[in-house]
């Protein structure tokens, strides 16, 4: 601060610093503000005084000055005053006398403006002493001593009742007099006044009594609240605390107990506000500090019970006893001294004073306060009382009378609620000072909720203005936080009580699901750590639980689950969740839990639905093993669980089944597992793949035959649980959105889920989506009402194109809405006119059809391209996917298994002696009841397939349009409807088979049956690679069915010639689609079927040994499935069925360590196998191979594409022409069958999409490898090259795959061969010749072969040993030729002969599988050349040994032969000039498709033709070898460019060398033979021709 006196004024004091100074101070004194004014005055005249102590001014200046000074302000004697008081205490201290002297001197000086009081009470004595004003300060510091105590301590009054009793009395009297007259207040007062001025008493200790008597007659508020108010006038406004803090100071020694009537008196002076709380407050124990130790340490202790509950305790009982002895005694000690604060609290809750009684809650940490049982207790009754109105108003149930409470007298307490509105204001919040406590009291519990429900239904039903909305919303939210916050943990404090927990079911079921889950949810993870009881209540309860699950089994299910029962009434969260995890761990636990439940409320259901949720969603749970092939253990006990549980309990649904869809939407499909259980237990509809066809056969009749005979587990009693289903599913608006979730997930398995995943998991899930789907759908087919069903459903374009729902998913879910739709148009139409007559009823049933379809024939038209529709009318695409095995045919062996059933079970009830008589009764009445069902089902089952055949009958006209050709046409209807549909569920594979042979004995215009059949089993292998384990197996039973039918066809003429012989299904001459000749000619005859039937067999062997040999998983895994599926029919004959047996042994030895479920697979397999063999036939058996079957059939194809794809051309033309092209020319096959070698041009083209399939072998010359190269570029090319050009003959397939390959392989063009050998190899000319007449001479010997075998065995025997000696010299010679030759041809020589098993270490791995496939002969259709060569070898080295014929000579041979030849010589010339001109013919119709031959056609006819004939070759080599050696061969051939042909010559050479190690004993014999071949080779081309020709007629 700036010195106010400048050093000048001092020095120029008397010139003008004393005016200066004087003008100064007028100027401070006059200052508005005058607090400013006051210091700076104040400062001035320190400084002054100042600078008189340091000697700068005289004293009697200072003086002077002050003088003038001292009139400026009225109190400026008391400032002046001040500042000696400052002076005197600063001098006092300094160690200079002389500025204390300045000091004194100047206080004397000024004596006169200060008077001496003020200097007294200012100043100290000792400096008082030194001024003169006081003689000795000693004796004044006595002196005021004595004032003082005379002042404040000394009593004048009479204080203590035994000094002035007869005052006290007196008052006593007065204030315990009778009051209930018209005494008042303020009457007393004055009597009191009176006492206290008559007999000198204590005003406060009157006032003590005052509160004495008022405790002991608390009934008299209202007179004693107004005196103490009129009372406290005269006294000052702390005493009353002070007296009462008094009183409890007195009660807060130890033993000490407050009494209620002070806390009450306390209470009511709080609530009348005659003291404040905040001053009452500190005078009560304990302080707050100690309450908060004692709640942590509360806590403390409720976590160190937890933590000896939860650990396993493995000491002695005498620790233990010692333990509970401890806690004992520290209970007795503990005995907590009285907490006032608390005691005022409750008093305060017990006259309604909510206010203060919050703000001391406040003061306290949670819930502490109502930890206290009395303190509860009270707040309980104030909220009684709060709500009574409102309660009695719409909280009372029907018929129930109730206690109404009456109100408290206390004006001041809170408003009693009248509305819901008022309820929110006034009792939430006292709720949520209970919180847990609430469950000290069930009646408020009770009443809380039912006041819930009544605000509930308000909720619901009001459609009032916004602002009400708006409140009601308030309301609901805090409805529920009071639910969340204090009902449910009150519950869980309450003893097991099952009243409360329907009570509250009652409130809750009026929430919606994600409410009452959301309120569990907290309630399970949260409310248990909020309070330290409840905390203590948790782990009882788990320990609880621990020990019942502990002793649960089968055999106590009743009394556990009374305890159950008990123990979940209050915590149910807790205990389900404890039952749920051991239920994951040990899924043996299922059945006895689910029987242990049934003494659940209804809350404790949906608590558990909640809690399967949540265990399900448990992220950190991992949903598949470590192997990561297959759905955790946990998981899949969940589901099951699931499934039983919903189905016994009447546990709402709509959670779970949302949480499936929300996964599904996620892209996840793995909890579909639970959806598929739970339709499965509730609707008692199960997908399982292991039916028995007896099953199956059930299935496909009406509902009572499935329920009866379609499942294994005959589950009954599933009406409710499906109508439950059903009700969840429509509520919620989930039935399609699922669907259509699975519909799509399907794919979505695949291609989003499936990135990472094991293709075997990939495979499990798809099933899994697919089957739920089927099951799912099932359900909703049977149990939705049609409306529902329509109304759901959208039409099929729209499911398809808006939902992108598969195709087969969509009309699975749109066909029961079809059944449904058309019977009900029919039943309507019966009604409205009424003609029993069958003709009519067909009439209608077919106008409904056609009601009913015609939109769908629309809608589907969308689905596909234009160009479909060219060759399958919409129509026929619909009725295939619109119609059901129940439509097509009646299981009556089913129905008549059924009812037999059932008729022995009556039997066996009559039998029964110790069924009681009612009983016995009541069972039969059922059986009879059900038999009656089941008879009126099969008969109005056949009505309806009567009448869908009549229907199916007119519409076939239509069906097939064959705008393109037959082939194509066959290629969109497996394309679009038989495959997806086959392996969509197993009743579908059997209807696909059912409806392929519908379509055939419907005699339906431009089918081809054969073409059909041929397609379905000449390749299966790219369709079984693609399949899922389920599909495999589905697929396996479509294949089965078509085989049964193919099969009974086979065994018998007469069955055949019925059932197909004038079909034009079978016709094997393909005219133009208006001419519908039944020309016998045309059909395919008896024996030529069973060729063909033999070629479906082969193929099949062929496709399942190359599947078992690529050693992929899935491949193995499928073929297995499907081998297993179709063992009723195939294998049959018995070279192929050892082919089989082989493959499948070296499998279980490969699998055995390395993939344990393939080899179980392959042993189950096996094992069946083995079991039929008894029931195979030899290949003779199974068709005739003598030459006279060759002439029974003409040999044309006419026309083109559609011969492309004949099993006629197959078995008859191609036959001959692969046999015959083997030693003709390319230049004369050019020229004979011009037609055919067209047709086989494009089919090479344009072969479809199977003909990639069964493996090619290397080929000769590079265009072959160009074509091959292209065969393999894929499907895709293969399906757009279908649609263009017309498809290949099932034998170009069978050529694309053996044909095609074999033949180039062992002779396309002999120039090409020899091009071929200049380039691999230079050899001598002489070399070359020679190779060219051992070829020759090769080939002539087989053809000797075919006819020597009719008469004699053993003479093929020789040649059988001739001929593998001659191709291993072969092979010796040509090593650059064994790449395609050799390494199919040397090998099989050699190994087919030998019997004994090879052991050479030189083999490389893939030789020894090629000779396994090698040691078995094989089948061929029609070839004889190959029939008899492959029964030759294989069937004389093993099975024929002990059949011996006697031996021709040579020359014999030689003649039979020679005379055979020339037969068959002129036959063939006369077959081949009537085929010529019908080829011509037929070419002209087909010019179009000449168009797209490629330009090296030419060059391929020439092969092609070789390769027809040399098919048969090369399959007589081995049966079953072929399809594993093509794909070898293809697989080199794509690798390998020419230079790295070399390798492969060395390979083929090591393995001839192996072969012809391992039979060095018939060398010998084998050089001679080779001598004589060399002989007869001379004429071998002259035969050669002979030959071919005949053989073409085979």
């Amino acid at each position: 601060m700036a010195a106010l006196l400048p050093a000048e004024w001092i020095k120029n004091w008397e010139k003008g610093g004393k005016s200066e100074f004087v003008q100064l101070c007028r100027a401070l004194s006059e200052n508005k503000n005058h607090d400013v004014g006051f210091r700076d005055i104040q400062q001035a005249l320190y400084e002054l005084a100042y600078h008189v102590v340091r000697g700068n001014l005289k004293h009697d200046q200072a003086s002077n000055v002050l003088g003038d000074v001292i009139e400026f302000r009225e109190d400026m004697p008391s400032i002046l005053a001040d500042v000696f008081c400052i002076l005197d205490i600063e001098t006092s201290c300094l160690e200079e006398k002389n500025k204390r002297d300045h000091f004194t001197q100047l206080v004397l000086a000024c004596l006169y403006l200060v008077s001496d009081t003020v200097l007294k009470e200012r100043l100290d004595p000792e400096t008082l002493e030194s001024l003169g004003l006081i003689k000795q300060s000693q004796q004044f510091n006595q002196k005021s001593v004595k004032i003082k105590t005379k002042l404040f301590y000394k009593q004048q009054k009479f204080n203590l009742l035994r000094e002035e009793n007869e005052g006290y009395a007196k008052l006593i009297a007065e204030l315990g007099q009778d009051l209930s007259g018209n005494i008042t207040s303020d009457l007393i007062l004055e009597n009191i006044k009176s006492l206290i001025g008559c007999f000198n008493l204590d005003p406060n200790r009157v006032l003590d009594i005052i509160l004495e008597v008022y405790e002991c007659r608390p009934e008299y508020d209202d007179f004693f609240v107004p005196l103490i108010e009129s009372y406290m006038y005269m006294c000052e406004p702390q005493t009353l605390c002070h007296i009462l803090g008094f009183k409890f100071k007195f009660y807060q020694d130890p033993s000490g107990e407050t009494p209620s009537s002070l806390y009450r008196v306390a209470a009511v002076l709080l609530q009348h506000n005659l003291i404040d709380l905040e001053d009452l407050y500190v005078h009560l124990l304990p302080g707050d500090n100690a309450i908060i130790e004692e709640h942590k340490r509360d806590i403390v202790e409720a976590k160190q019970i937890v933590r000896k509950l939860t650990m396993v305790v493995l000491s002695s009982e005498k620790t233990e006893e010692k333990e509970k002895e401890k806690e004992k005694e520290e209970e007795k000690t503990e005995k907590p001294p009285d907490n006032q604060k608390l005691g005022l609290l409750e008093a305060l809750l017990k006259i309604g004073d909510w206010h203060h009684a919050q703000s001391i809650m406040d003061q306290m940490p949670p819930f502490y306060s109502t930890s206290h049982k009395p303190i509860a207790i009270a707040l309980c009754q104030l909220v009684h009382v709060t709500i009574e109105p409102l309660y009695r108003r719409v909280g009372v149930p029907k018929g129930a009378k109730g206690s109404p409470i009456s109100s408290l007298p206390n004006k001041r307490a809170p408003k009693q609620a009248e509305s819901f509105e008022e309820l929110r204001k006034e009792v939430f919040n006292m709720l949520c000072y209970l919180g847990p406590h609430l469950s000290h009291d069930p009646i408020l519990f009770a009443k809380v909720v039912r006041l819930g429900k009544a605000f509930m239904k308000e909720f619901q039903s009001d459609g009032s203005k916004q602002e009400d909305k708006e409140k009601m919303e308030t309301l609901f939210s805090c409805l529920l936080s009071i639910t969340d916050q204090v009902l449910l943990p009150s519950l869980s404090l309450m003893d097991c009580n099952a009243c409360m927990s329907e009570e509250l079911w009652g409130m809750f079921k009026t929430f919606p699901y994600q409410y009452r889950y959301r309120l569990y949810g907290q309630w399970k993870n949260e409310t248990y750590n909020s309070h330290p009881l409840l905390v203590k209540v948790k782990a009882q309860t788990i320990d609880r639980a621990k020990y019942i699950m502990k002793r649960l089994t089968k055999e106590n299910v009743k009394p556990s689950g009374r305890q159950i029962g008990k123990l979940s009434h209050s915590n149910p969260t807790i205990l389900f969740d404890y039952i749920l995890s051991q239920i994951q761990k040990y899924d043996n636990l299922i059945t006895p839990v689910v029987d242990s439940l049934k003494y659940l409320t209804s809350l404790n259901y949906d608590v558990l639905a909640y809690c399967i949720i949540e265990a399900l969603a448990n992220p950190e749970k991992e949903r598949m093993k470590h192997d990561d092939t297959t759905i955790s253990s946990w998981l899949q006990s969940l589901a099951s669980f699931c499934g039983a549980v919903f189905r016994k309990y009447p546990i709402e649904l709509a959670g779970l089944l949302q949480y499936v869809a929300n996964q599904l939407k996620a892209g996840k499909s793995f909890d579909l597992l639970i959806l598929k259980e739970v339709v499965q237990k509730m609707a008692g509809i199960e997908i399982t793949e292991e039916m028995t066809m007896e099953q199956l056969e059930a299935m496909t009749g009406g509902e009572q035959l499935k329920a009866e005979g379609g499942y294994f587990g005959q589950i009954r009693n599933t009406k409710k649980s499906s109508q439950r289903l059903k009700d969840a599913l429509l509520d919620h608006d989930l039935a399609l959105p699922l669907c259509l979730l699975m519909a799509q997930q399907r794919n979505g398995v695949v291609f989003q889920e499936g990135g990472e995943k094991h293709l075997k998991l990939v495979g499990k899930l798809y099933d899994q989506c697919h089957d739920t789907l089927v099951q799912f759908g099932g359900f909703l087919a049977s149990n939705l009402s049609t409306e529902d069903y329509i109304k759901r459903v959208p039409s099929i374009d729209v499911l398809c194109n808006e939902f992108h729902t598969p195709h087969d998913a969509a009309f699975f879910l749109s066909r029961p809405m079809y059944a449904h739709h058309i019977s009900s148009k029919y039943d309507e139409l019966k009604k409205a006119e009424k003609g029993n007559k069958q003709q009519h009823k067909v009439h209608k049933y077919i106008t409904s059809c056609e009601l009913v379809m015609a939109p769908v024939h629309e809608a589907v038209i969308s689905l596909h391209l234009p160009k479909v529709w060219d060759d399958i009318s919409p129509q026929f695409y619909a009725t295939f996917w619109s119609l059901t095995m129940y439509d097509l045919a009646v299981p009556h062996s089913s129905y008549d298994r059924e009812v037999n059933k059932l008729k022995v079970q009556m039997k066996a009830i009559d039998d029964n002696q110790e069924m009681p008589p009612n009983k016995k009764k009541k069972e039969k009445e059922r059986c009879t009841a059900l038999q009656d069902k089941l008879l009126e089902e099969e008969k109005k089952q056949l009505e309806h397939v009567q009448r869908v055949l009549q229907r199916l009958k007119l519409e076939k006209d239509n069906w097939l349009l064959a705008k393109s050709t037959k082939n194509e046409t066959i290629t969109k209807f497996l394309q679009l409807c038989i495959f997806p549909r086959c392996i969509f569920s197993a009743i579908d594979a059997v209807y696909c088979a059912h409806f392929v042979e519908l379509v055939h004995q419907q005699k339906t215009p431009n089918f081809s049956t054969l073409l059909c059949y041929d397609r379905v089993f000449s390749d299966i292998i790219y369709t079984v690679a693609s399949c899922t384990e389920n599909e495999a197996s589905r697929y396996g039973r479509f294949l089965c069915c078509m085989l049964e039918t193919v099969t009974r066809w086979h065994s018998d003429r007469v069955i055949y010639e019925k059932e197909c012989g004038n079909y034009p299904g079978f016709l094997t001459i393909l005219r133009a689609t208006g001419f519908d000749g039944g020309n016998k000619a045309d059909q395919l005859d008896y024996e030529n079927f069973r060729h063909v039937v033999h070629k479906w067999h082969y193929k099949l062997t062929k496709a399942s040994v190359h599947c078992l040999e690529t050693g992929e998983y899935t491949h193995i895994r499928n073929i297995l499935i499907v081998l297993t599926k179709i063992l009723p029919w195939y294998p049959k004959v018995l070279n192929l069925g050892q082919a089989l047996e082989r493959r499948v042994h070296k499998i279980c030895q490969e699998e055995k360590e390395k993939r344990p479920d393939l080899y179980a697979l392959a042993m189950g397999y096996s094992g069946q196998l083995k079991s039929r063999k008894p029931f195979m036939i030899p290949e003779n058996e199974f068709h005739h191979k003598d030459p006279p079957a060759r002439n029974a059939v003409p040999a044309t194809v006419q026309n083109g594409p559609g011969g492309a794809g004949m099993p006629t051309s197959l078995t008859i033309n191609t036959v001959r022409l692969e046999e015959g092209t083997t030693e003709e020319t390319a230049d004369k096959l050019k020229e004979k069958s011009q037609g055919v070698v067209k047709v086989i041009n494009k089919t090479v083209n344009a072969t479809p999409k199977v003909t990639t399939s069964n493996g090619n072998s290397a080929s000769n010359s590079k265009i072959i490898k160009e074509k091959d190269d292209k065969e393999k570029s894929g499907k895709e090319k293969d399906k757009e090259k279908k649609e263009k050009t017309p498809a290949a003959t099932p034998e170009m397939k069978a050529l694309g795959k053996d044909g095609k390959d074999k033949p180039k392989e062992e002779r396309a063009n002999k120039d090409e061969k020899a091009r071929e050998i200049k380039e691999k190899t230079p050899k001598s000319d002489k070399e070359k010749e020679k190779v060219k007449k051992e070829e020759k001479a090769s080939k002539e010997e087989k053809s000797k072969t075919v006819v020597t075998i009719i008469e004699s065995k053993s003479t093929a025997e020789k040649e059988r040993e001739k001929e593998p000696s001659r191709e291993r010299d072969l092979a010796k010679e040509m090593k650059s030729k064994e790449n395609a030759k050799g390494g199919e041809k040397v090998p099989v020589a050699g190994s087919l002969k030998s019997p004994v098993p090879r052991s050479d270490t030189s083999e490389s791995e893939r030789e020894q599988k090629r000779r396994k496939v090698d040691t078995h002969s094989s089948p061929s259709h029609s070839s004889t050349v190959k029939d008899n060569l492959n029964e030759l070898k294989d069937s004389s080295a093993k099975h024929y040994i002990n059949h011996t014929t006697p031996t021709l000579s040579k020359s014999k041979e030689r003649e039979v032969e020679k005379k055979d030849l020339d037969k068959s010589r002129e036959r063939s010339r006369e077959r081949e000039k009537k085929d010529e001109k019908d080829r011509k013919d037929r070419k002209r119709d087909h010019s179009n498709n000449d168009r797209e031959v490629p330009q090296d056609s030419t060059k391929r006819r020439k092969e092609e033709n070789g390769t027809t004939g040399s098919s048969k070759h090369s399959k007589s080599e081995s049966p079953s070898d072929s399809p594993r050696l093509n794909e070898k061969e293809k697989e080199k051939n794509k690798s390998k460019s020419s230079g790295k042909e070399k390798g492969d010559s060395i390979k083929a050479e090591k393995m001839e060398k192996s072969s012809s190690g391992s039979k060095k004993e018939s060398r010998h014999d084998k050089e001679k033979a080779e001598k004589k071949e060399k002989r007869d080779s001379t004429g071998g081309k002259e035969e050669k021709k002979h030959h071919k020709s005949s053989d073409k007629h085979r």
